[in-house]
């Protein structure tokens, strides 16, 4: 077997493992293969294959990424992928060696999150809400609001939004049931507008897009022909909402950031957000330091004094 068809059935062997005892969703296998696939075709050069890969092909190719530009974050999340690769195959017993365990990481934390200021969001959800609450208003403004109010209060993913139920809301309770990567469950809580929000549009908007399907459909958000909507007409939607064109990933990040700068501690973001590991949550370490530091200087007894020194 030659050095690239190697590559090509290990990797599909890998995908297979990530969607069926993982239960990753599809479109986190394809980003783990993805990024497999181009460590494959870097040591192919080097007549190399995955199996037999070294320390010292795992350090090359990321200084290779890093040569071509792409930022720390990106390598970050590619050298993550490699682990979990490698993990697979020592538990696997096909290998008695992980090539990654002594490469450094990336100091991707450095990359800061880009998100909205407060005001901002507040314009957008306005924005949004005034064509919701019009008199006229239609079935889509009202799903369109609803969205928006979620993404921002509940610091969902796109994902999770496209796949979110009817069953998964209860406003009497002011929570949603949420599945995100590898299907993992959690309870977000809801504030009392994005519950406004949603119960207008199942109310008013979600039963005229239901007419429209064929039969019943158990997924919240609708599109205009009462079909699942997509991530990426949910991305289109949220960029077209506001001058400053956000994602719905930066509303997510805007949500952990407020949540931060008004006290909540990392832990609880962590929970929040669905992040399995805390390393992921401490990119907003940033924000609860500048928080602290404010506190400091407006409560410690030399905290003024200070100010007046800089």
């Amino acid at each position: 077997m030659g050095v690239g068809a190697s590559n090509v059935r290990l990797s599909k062997e890998y995908g297979t493992y990530l969607r069926v005892e993982k239960g990753l969703r599809p479109n986190s296998c394809e980003a783990y293969i993805r990024d497999l696939d181009q460590f494959a075709e870097f040591i192919e050069k080097r007549d190399g294959v995955l199996i037999s890969a070294t320390q010292d092909d795992v350090s090359g190719f990321m200084a290779d990424r890093r040569a071509n530009h792409v930022e720390s974050r990106s390598i970050a999340r590619q050298l993550s992928g490699l682990r979990g690769f490698y993990r697979w195959l020592l538990i696997d017993k096909r290998i008695d060696h992980d090539p990654t365990v002594n490469v450094e990481t990336p100091e991707s934390w450095k990359v800061l999150p880009k998100f909205l200021a407060e005001t901002e969001v507040q314009g957008m959800l306005e924005r949004s809400g005034y064509a919701a609450h019009a008199e006229d208003a239609d079935n889509l403004s009202l799903r369109d609001h609803a969205i928006l109010e979620l993404l921002y209060a509940g610091g969902l993913r796109v994902g999770e939004i496209c796949s979110l139920r009817v069953s998964d809301v209860r406003l009497d309770q002011q929570r949603a049931q949420v599945r995100g990567k590898g299907d993992k469950e959690r309870i977000v809580p809801l504030g009392r507008k994005a519950c406004e929000a949603i119960e207008a549009y199942l109310e008013r908007g979600r039963p005229g897009l239901v007419k429209r399907g064929s039969g019943m459909q158990p997924a919240m958000f609708l599109s205009v022909r009462g079909a699942v909507l997509t991530r990426q007409w949910v991305w289109q939607m949220v960029r077209a909402s506001s001058m400053e064109k956000p994602s719905p990933h930066k509303l997510r990040h805007s949500c952990a950031t407020h949540m931060v700068e008004h006290g909540a501690d990392l832990r609880s973001v962590q929970v929040f957000l669905g992040h399995a590991d805390i390393a992921t949550t401490q990119v907003y370490t940033h924000v609860a330091l500048g928080h602290l530091k404010a506190v400091h200087r407006k409560h410690h007894p030399r905290g003024r004094r200070a100010v007046a020194h800089e």
